[in-house]
């Protein structure tokens, strides 16, 4: 998604509670400062009685990989401005994007039709 232009990705999930307190923070704290983006991880909010148990913390990380912010487990709506502008200040200072070795490797994605679609 960033080599096509992305500054932000959203992303829907619902870990648990194992995989939350373990992983949900360094998961997208990781993936901005490796995507150079800001990464939102959307969660639902933790309901005891569930058949699944979810770990909450909605989250927003920038580009150098610090959270911006985090919610709680309980339900809520967390409004936060956020300044694009900054996702290129992060790459012209740490140009990890620039030095990828086309030379060694392409990516590819799967088309719509099924076809291969160079990187």
């Amino acid at each position: 998604m960033v080599l096509r232009g992305a500054n932000l990705i959203l992303v829907p999930a619902a870990f648990n509670m194992t995989t939350g307190p373990a992983h949900w923070e360094t998961m997208f704290r990781s993936q901005a400062l490796n995507n150079q983006v800001f990464a939102v991880g959307t969660a639902p909010a933790r309901e005891e009685g569930a058949c699944y148990v979810s770990w909450g913390h909605s989250i927003i990380t920038d580009p150098w990989g610090r959270v911006v912010s985090q919610m709680e487990e309980k339900a809520g709506v967390l409004v936060t401005k956020l300044d694009l502008s900054f996702v290129q200040e992060v790459r012209d200072q740490l140009p990890l994007l620039r030095h990828r070795r086309t030379d060694v490797y392409t990516l590819e994605e799967k088309g719509k039709s099924g076809k291969d679609v160079a990187e």
